[in-house]
């Protein structure tokens, strides 16, 4: 099924990512029950009371599933992430890898990317007695896993997935990054008051696309600006009649969401056409390995970011850097974070799910980005934000967003 490392005297530990899609109600109800019951029967005799003769403090190992994308169109997220999960559980340890007598044991399982891959991986964790889940690159994934974990009672931390619809969903759910919401919240910074303004997305007709148009529409339309949208096929390869249609509206701000090989030609074509020059234009920072698709329009674009090296400095930050090979990138931060809040909720739970629930709720700590807050009443992750400039192969820091500047707003539990 997966990877498993005994992770204390003598190995390192390791872990894994996550991903984006959307929430799936069905038909796993059944199974999920019975490993809900299965777990309930375990816990009548476990190894932890065996090995400690059930009474005193267990020293036995706690298991930690990482379900995550080690392949598949995000395995370059998920290498960052699980890069990050390894030097948070080692900084957050204090190089022991362990929470008192008990080692952490982590379980990696390659989601893939593919939901069904992540929630059978899951139902096995759970069935073996695994009380943490991490990981999750993709939305679809997440969505998909969180009402496996409130089924069966045990804590799930997200990883990069950014769908908003993660944050509340329930009580045993949290997350480890930002959400879409931040990321549009960053965007509005550029324009300072929305009120009265234009403002133009242009994306791929996609559910990509679409679900940022949407967030576009909800948070900065919400905050009073009229906004429009220019959506190309996500087939196009020629993009000169879509900047005519973009140069035409005159935009205060126009809104880039785009992803695939047909960038860099994208990005070429807004330049000539002048658009570039223009209008404030904003699009996200993704992974440093895809900056050379901005070309020469980088030095032109107005970037939202959720991180790049550089943007913070802190010990966390510092020992996150060493620990990776001297460079962060986009996604190091996330598993940072995780293996910070599964050590806390280890300390302070031990093997009980609801007293891990209560340490994280309302928890703020230090992390890579700097100050941290895991909200209690739906368990969204303040956190700063960053406006960037790149030059060439160079990101750098314009302004840090502090985490209430782009908070969501807080949202009622589901479940």
């Amino acid at each position: 099924m997966g990877v498993n490392h005994m992770v204390g005297v003598t190995l390192s530990p390791l872990a894994c990512v996550a991903m984006t899609v959307k929430a799936m109600r069905r038909a796993f109800v059944t199974a999920a029950t019975v490993i809900a019951v299965a777990v309930s029967a375990t816990a009548c005799g476990s190894p932890q009371e065996t090995a400690t003769g059930g009474g005193g403090a267990s020293t036995a190992p706690v298991k930690v599933g990482i379900v995550h994308s080690q392949t598949g169109a995000l395995a370059s997220y998920g290498k960052q992430y699980i890069d990050g999960f390894r030097a948070g559980l080692a900084y957050a340890t204090n190089g022991t890898n362990k929470v008192g007598d008990r080692a952490i044991e982590v379980t990696e399982v390659d989601d893939a990317g593919d939901p069904a891959k992540a929630v059978a991986a899951v139902k096995d964790l759970i069935g073996n007695g695994t009380k943490i889940i991490a990981g999750s690159t993709a939305s679809g994934v997440a969505l998909q896993v969180a009402p496996l974990a409130a089924q069966n009672k045990v804590l799930f931390i997200s990883g990069p997935a950014a769908t908003d619809a993660i944050t509340g969903v329930n009580r045993y759910t949290f997350r480890s990054g930002r959400q879409s919401y931040q990321d549009v919240m960053t965007a509005k910074s550029f324009i300072g008051d929305a009120a009265g303004k234009k403002v133009v997305v242009f994306g791929q007709d996609s559910a990509f696309g679409k679900s940022n148009e949407a967030a576009v529409k909800a948070v900065i339309g919400g905050a009073g600006a009229t906004v429009t949208s220019v959506l190309a096929p996500a087939s196009a390869t020629e993009f000169t009649p879509f900047a005519s249609q973009l140069k035409a509206a005159k935009p205060d701000l126009l809104f880039v969401a785009w992803a695939g090989t047909t960038a860099p030609a994208m990005w070429q074509t807004l330049d000539q056409q002048g658009i570039l020059a223009s209008t404030t234009v904003v699009t996200g920072l993704d992974i440093r390995a895809s900056w050379p698709t901005f070309g020469a329009a980088g030095a032109k674009i107005s970037f939202l970011s959720h991180y790049f090296d550089g943007a913070s400095d802190n010990p966390a930050a510092q020992a996150a850097r060493t620990a990776v090979g001297g460079t962060l990138d986009l996604f190091h931060p996330d598993g940072f974070n995780a293996a910070q809040m599964v050590v806390r909720a280890i300390q302070e739970g031990g093997d009980d799910v609801d007293k891990m629930i209560s340490a994280l709720e309302g928890w703020s700590f230090d992390g890579v980005k700097g100050k941290m807050t895991v909200r209690a009443e739906d368990h969204a992750l303040l956190q700063p934000m960053y406006q960037a400039t790149l030059t060439g192969d160079t990101a750098k820091l314009d302004k840090a967003l502090s985490a209430q500047e782009v908070a969501p707003p807080a949202a009622a539990m589901k479940g």
